[in-house]
């Protein structure tokens, strides 16, 4: 029986959250553990974003509804707010943003990553499929981690958004600790988001909750589960 609170779930609260790492306890050793493996392969594996807080996703989120931040298709190209109806919007920012509430980051299980070493020192990281697929800058780190996934040699971390699936875009550069990963996966059900999101100030909150049923399905729990 899981022990995750409800806003534990949410990052609403940090009581989990190692405050020098940025991400769950349970999780820091195992991470400082493959990235002094990867320095050994030559990479500086580093956490571009560990764990966000709901206000954090929440204002992502916001900005994204209201057109202030790009929202893009699944070529990672931007869209226009004009050429979409709100609930057409709302399921083009899912494809690359998590509800809040429903992120993973909120766990602090999950990371961001990308080699330093690779990064040219006046790139800003935009966390797009150009720069971790084959021939952009981070690709031989990320063939090296798919190694290390495959034989059961990454200290518990695998990609929960490895494929498409018809729901969030593919993100190489995102790791999950399976371990730690598991109790919070299992917790967060379409009851506590919805009881959440409806106490939330979020914008295309009616369309959200419409469509809750159906975001939960695609967007929250359709996942890479075999390893969690």
């Amino acid at each position: 029986m899981t022990t995750v609170g409800a806003e534990t779930l949410a990052g609403q609260t940090e009581g989990h959250i190692s405050a020098e790492a940025r991400m769950h306890w349970s999780v820091e050793s195992p991470f400082n553990r493959l990235r002094a493996d990867a320095a050994l392969a030559g990479f500086d594996l580093r956490v571009l974003s560990g764990f966000r807080g709901f206000s954090h996703q929440l204002s992502i989120w916001n900005r994204k509804a209201r057109g202030e931040l790009a929202v893009l298709d699944s070529d990672a190209s931007p869209l226009s707010i004009v050429d979409l109806t709100e609930v057409e919007w709302v399921y083009a920012i899912l494809r690359w943003s998590a509800l809040p509430g429903a992120s993973r980051h909120h766990w602090g299980t999950d990371l961001d990553v990308y080699d330093e070493a690779a990064r040219p020192s006046d790139y800003e990281i935009d966390l797009t499929p150009q720069e971790v697929d084959a021939g952009g800058m981070f690709a031989p780190l990320h063939e090296w981690l798919d190694e290390r996934i495959a034989t059961g040699a990454a200290h518990g971390f695998f990609r929960p958004y490895d494929r498409d699936r018809g729901g969030v875009a593919p993100e190489r550069w995102h790791l999950s600790h399976a371990p730690t990963a598991a109790e919070f996966d299992a917790a967060l059900s379409l009851g506590t988001l919805r009881a959440t999101l409806s106490q939330a100030d979020l914008e295309s909150k009616s369309v959200v909750l419409e469509h809750l049923d159906d975001i939960y399905a695609r967007f929250v729990i359709n996942t890479n589960r075999t390893t969690s």
